[in-house]
């Protein structure tokens, strides 16, 4: 596994609106890991330039603690991504994250990347700021491997499903729920009329391939948004489905979302139990001279031992995060 180039507590990620302030506390005294103010689609288009100074204004005047901060610029096929990067760098030291909507060619990492260079040199920044990118269209994901190559600014790579749906034409009203149209009906030999329907994931392919990337490149891979913020079953079975296949947090648009994410994307009591005896088990087996070991019938190995590492690890910067907010 390649190691991430920047190590950060990334289990939820909570979106607010620039425009709305009233939010920004809250936001604060959350438990997020990560809050990005939003000047894209949270945002009509005559309230960009307000949308911007309250951010950079919120960025600076308030108490963030240790949370990641991002800002959402506008798309770069857009008249403000420019200005909303050179702004926000420029007045906001408090910025750690760019991040970057509508993704679709490593070009516009690279071009985000230099911009920010040159910025950096410009404001005298000591702080380097990571990008982080939205994976939202066909082009996108086709793309995602180059994507995932193009700077060693990238830190994250966002599932967005939103507008994914849109371009794949599947025309889901609610982001992020399954759809009953993707399921298959058993056969009918010999159901004696029980049929049965087995619903799937439409979004597999997608998800896992922006894992996968992530996951050979050292970039973190995030789950985009559940808009049925009341549905709280239904955001946990879709952080639980995002964490089976790999990927490390996920968006929460309404606050009520953010200690769900955190749950899902912690190790359990169980699985921290388990990381601590497998370690036991094979110290004793490797004293012993043996490279393998039974435990309750299952053969435990050498891989057993880095998959308890990274649980425990994983827990050591949980763990350090909480002490320092």
């Amino acid at each position: 596994m390649v190691p991430p180039r920047t190590v950060r507590l990334h289990r939820s990620e909570l979106a607010v609106p620039a425009t709305s302030p009233k939010f920004f506390e809250k936001a604060a005294a959350s438990h997020a890991d990560v809050v990005f103010l939003d000047l894209e689609d949270a945002v009509a288009p005559e309230k960009k330039d307000i949308a911007r100074a309250q951010a950079i204004q919120a960025l600076n005047e308030v108490n963030w603690g240790n949370k990641t901060m991002a800002v959402r610029v506008n798309g770069l096929d857009t008249p403000w991504a420019h200005q909303d990067i050179v702004d926000v760098v420029q007045n906001a030291p408090r910025l750690d994250l760019v991040l970057l909507p509508k993704a679709s060619s490593a070009f516009d990492v690279q071009f985000v990347e230099k911009l920010l260079g040159l910025l950096e040199q410009q404001a005298n920044r000591t702080k380097r700021i990571g990008i982080e990118v939205l994976i939202e269209t066909a082009l996108g994901v086709a793309n995602v491997e180059l994507i995932a190559q193009a700077s060693d600014r990238l830190e994250a790579m966002i599932f967005g499903v939103g507008d994914y749906t849109v371009e794949m034409r599947t025309y889901d009203q609610v982001l992020g729920k399954p759809s009953a149209r993707y399921a298959v009906l058993t056969g009918d030999e010999g159901s004696q009329g029980k049929r049965e329907l087995h619903w799937n994931d439409q979004w597999h392919f997608a998800m896992a391939r922006i894992a996968n990337a992530c996951r050979a490149y050292g970039i973190r891979p995030i789950d985009g948004p559940f808009t049925e913020f009341k549905d709280q079953d239904g955001f946990r079975a879709s952080a639980r489905r995002a964490a089976a296949l790999g990927l490390e947090g996920k968006w929460a648009i309404h606050p009520t979302q953010v200690d769900s994410a955190n749950e899902v994307f912690s190790p359990s009591p169980e699985q921290l139990s388990w990381a601590q005896d497998i370690i036991a088990l094979m110290r004793r087996s490797n004293q012993e001279g043996r490279g393998a070991a039974g435990a309750d019938g299952v053969l435990v190995d050498m891989a057993h031992v880095k998959l308890a590492d990274s649980i425990l690890q994983r827990q050591e910067l949980i763990n350090t995060a909480r002490g320092g907010a």
